[in-house]
């Protein structure tokens, strides 16, 4: 039986009609790799989720590609678009505003219609703020998961915010600055304010910084300092898995002073059990401070 084998300069050639996931530099251009620069040098046209950003990378790279805008409020008209430029044999390159295309943002949707169509797609690996956050935390990474933003709708936002009590891996959010006293108010009120966290921001840029702290902490540091730029915050797991359904029942038997004493064994503050208690009774926790001044 024969082998071929495929010469590196075969491996890295331009092939039509496929979608190249170009990740991008967080912040230090060095960080782009000779891969990335030939992709983006070589492919028929190049979908930006901000054309401004990417056209001034191209810029200072000295390249110059055909470029479409590809972006959340338009990803339902222009996708189809780039499809059938792919189709018709066009080669394109994704990118995003920074790092890697297809994390919390509608890269994802296109490489779904490309799955759908049959049409190749291939990562140019790069950059990704939240692994390089994660690493940079001082927590553990032997599992974690990714959240991105939290939802802005008050009731999906209180739903997430339920899901992660029981997550015992190390969560990965991303916050905007102007959100991120509110962000951190909700983690501290459902995880407690002990919980370890890190804050990073500006990474891989000259102003670089990892404030590893708790997430009562960083309520504190930034009641008066004001947040600036786009934060990776990286939240340590819970040590305490879902409770059964034979838990919750049995836990269901206990006087509300009893059921919130529970809770404060675990480590939860006097407040963030009487929430937990009041959660798990199906009664809002107004209702549950007045049984426990009634028990007194």
């Amino acid at each position: 039986m024969s082998h071929t084998t495929t010469s590196p300069e075969e491996k890295n050639a331009i092939v039509g009609g496929t979608l190249y996931l170009v990740s991008t530099p967080i912040g230090n251009l060095a960080d782009l790799s000779e891969r990335a620069i030939k992709v983006l040098s070589e492919v028929d046209f190049v979908a930006a989720e901000d054309t401004r950003n990417t056209g001034k990378l191209l810029a200072c790279l000295g390249i110059s590609r055909p470029m479409l805008s590809y972006y959340e409020h338009n990803k339902r008209e222009r996708g189809p678009q780039i499809i059938q430029r792919l189709l018709a044999g066009d080669s394109c390159a994704l990118c995003s505003d920074a790092g890697t295309p297809a994390i919390s943002d509608p890269g994802e949707d296109l490489v779904s219609l490309c799955a759908q169509r049959g049409i190749p797609v291939t990562s140019v690996p790069g950059c990704c703020a939240a692994i390089t956050a994660l690493t940079l935390s001082g927590l553990s990474t032997a599992r974690f998961c990714f959240e991105g933003f939290l939802p802005v709708e008050k009731s999906k936002r209180r739903e997430r915010l339920e899901q992660l009590t029981y997550n015992t891996a190390t969560m990965i959010l991303y916050e905007a600055p102007h959100k991120l006293r509110a962000t951190l108010d909700d983690l501290a009120s459902t995880l407690g304010v002990d919980r370890p966290a890190a804050l990073c921001r500006e990474l891989t840029k000259r102003n670089e910084e990892i404030f590893r702290t708790t997430l009562g902490g960083a309520i504190e540091r930034y009641k008066t300092e004001a947040p600036r730029g786009e934060y990776v915050l990286i939240v340590a797991g819970g040590s305490q898995s879902a409770p059964t359904s034979a838990e919750r029942t049995e836990r269901m038997t206990l006087s509300p002073k009893e059921h919130v004493a529970y809770y404060e064994s675990t480590g939860l503050g006097r407040m963030d059990a009487i929430k937990a208690a009041a959660k798990e009774r199906g009664i809002p926790k107004n209702e549950l401070y007045r049984q426990l001044n009634l028990q007194k």
